[in-house]
């Protein structure tokens, strides 16, 4: 069945008009027909199940019929703070988070970020993130959209970041998290391309952030958080 995001409210019998966009994807790529099931979801948790009772060029209406109270968000809150990145590998962690079950998301800039963003470009970035992220629940069956954050700097991020647990990490440091402790939520500190410099390293231990290395090799900016969530939703989430 086709998982379709609403920002709107959702509610039982009633005659839903889906965005624009959502439209686009139904009528003119999935080619959708008048009766055909759909599943909507507008982040708030739960699902709701229905049917294309009309359509045109530029609009769609679906009725609900059922709500299905499934929530698979992991019980384990994750806050993932990652550097800017180049090209088309901050929308990768982004989509790969989402799959993994992250909770938030906060661009941050670094000492060897080369991203700059003005305030322009900032809101059609931000656009941007939110539909990747939305695209992502789509697909994988989530029903929370998570946060994405506005960008801020690395050092207001790690000095205001509260959780159970909090990670930086660094193919320098030495450290790993400890199975043995039972947190509801991390924050976990990733650099971009260049990794972050020793200061950065340094000033986020001293804000309370516990050095962690995913082993010997090298991880792309990209390839971290999925490493990173796979190993935090094993150990303390949901996948086992």
């Amino acid at each position: 069945m086709t998982r379709l995001y609403t920002p709107t409210p959702l509610s039982l019998n009633t005659d839903i008009q889906l965005p624009e966009e959502a439209t686009h994807h139904f009528i003119k790529v999935l080619r959708a027909r008048v009766g055909e099931a759909v599943c909507l979801f507008n982040g708030e948790g739960g699902e709701y199940h229905g049917v294309l009772s009309r359509a045109d060029k530029r609009n769609a209406f679906v009725t609900l019929n059922q709500f299905i109270d499934n929530d698979k968000s992991s019980p384990l809150n994750v806050h993932l703070g990652q550097v800017l990145s180049k090209g088309d590998r901050f929308d990768y962690a982004i989509q790969k988070a989402t799959e993994l079950g992250v909770t938030q998301i906060t661009p941050l800039l670094s000492e060897r970020c080369e991203v700059r963003l003005g305030n322009e470009r900032l809101d059609k970035k931000m656009a941007h993130w939110q539909r990747i992220a939305i695209s992502a629940c789509e697909q994988c069956g989530l029903n929370r959209v998570p946060v994405i954050n506005t960008p801020q700097q690395l050092e207001t991020w790690t000095a205001n970041t509260a959780a159970d647990l909090c990670f930086v990490l660094a193919p320098s440091v030495t450290g790993l998290p400890n199975p043995s402790q039972k947190p509801s939520s991390v924050a976990v500190l990733i650099g971009a391309e260049g990794g972050l410099s020793e200061r950065e390293i340094n000033l986020s231990q001293a804000n309370g952030f516990a050095p962690w290395c995913l082993g010997q090799r090298v991880l792309r900016t990209e390839t971290a958080p999925v490493a990173v969530l796979s190993v935090l939703h094993w150990l303390w989430g949901d996948l086992r």
